[in-house]
């Protein structure tokens, strides 16, 4: 795509909806984890991820499915949502990066770049700015780095080893990969048909220097939804 042409954003999506979520045991004894309510919503993790990708432009998303994926699938099919959805079932564990190629594979235009994102995430910032920082780098694939907060109290000391100050909960100073991603359309035939694209396509990639970052904006909501804490934590914001 040259200079030229204005920019087109995406508008397709895969969200990767097949884990176990262990972690939230009970919540995820019947169903999977992206069909985890939210406390106080009324609405799973998944239908919140959607009404957000169709507020950014995307009008297709393709759900790749796997543990319960019967009950994801039963939701879909009844909930009202604001775009079209496929569904894709692995018929055997691929492995994220292949989960996510075959995901790809059901995109309705392989010849587009593309957005996707983990399943348990749950966050708010406009994909749009992420897809433009993607395009004027030229990336083959940017990823969103979050500074999640430490889930413990620091301490801060001086060099002589005295207790300077006491912090609840800093920012990590480092980014992690917030599993939000824009891929061009090329991406999908640089995955592995099994294994995991993050070992494999990303340092590959990263190498190339065809691997961007985003830093997330300063004050965008971002949380992975891993334990039942992280289901409080994101009530009490919401009410917040």
């Amino acid at each position: 795509m040259t200079g030229t042409h204005a920019y087109s954003y995406p508008t397709q999506a895969v969200v990767l909806a097949g884990g176990q979520g262990s972690r939230l045991r009970p919540y995820t004894d019947d169903r999977p984890k992206p069909m985890v309510e939210i406390p106080g919503t009324g609405t799973p993790i998944i239908g919140h991820q959607l009404a957000w990708l169709a507020a950014e432009g995307v009008t297709d998303a393709v759900v790749s499915c796997g543990h319960l994926a019967e009950v994801l699938q039963d939701w879909l099919v009844s909930a009202d949502l604001p775009l079209r959805v496929t569904t894709v079932v692995e018929q055997e564990p691929l492995g994220r990066g292949g989960g996510l190629k075959y995901a790809a594979g059901s995109l309705p235009h392989p010849d587009r770049p593309w957005y996707a994102t983990n399943g348990d995430i749950w966050t708010r910032f406009s994909l749009r700015e992420m897809a433009a920082f993607h395009h004027e780098r030229d990336a083959t694939a940017t990823l969103a780095l979050a500074r999640p907060r430490i889930p413990w109290g620091a301490v801060e000391t001086d060099e002589f080893g005295h207790v300077l100050d006491f912090i609840e909960s800093p920012p990590s100073p480092y980014l992690i990969n917030a599993g939000v991603y824009v891929f061009s359309a090329d991406f999908a035939g640089l995955l592995p048909e099994r294994g995991d694209h993050e070992r494999t396509t990303f340092p590959r990639l990263a190498r190339e220097r065809r691997l961007a970052g985003y830093p997330l904006p300063h004050g965008a909501y971002w949380r992975a939804i891993d334990t039942a804490k992280d289901l409080t934590e994101a009530a009490k914001e919401l009410a917040g």
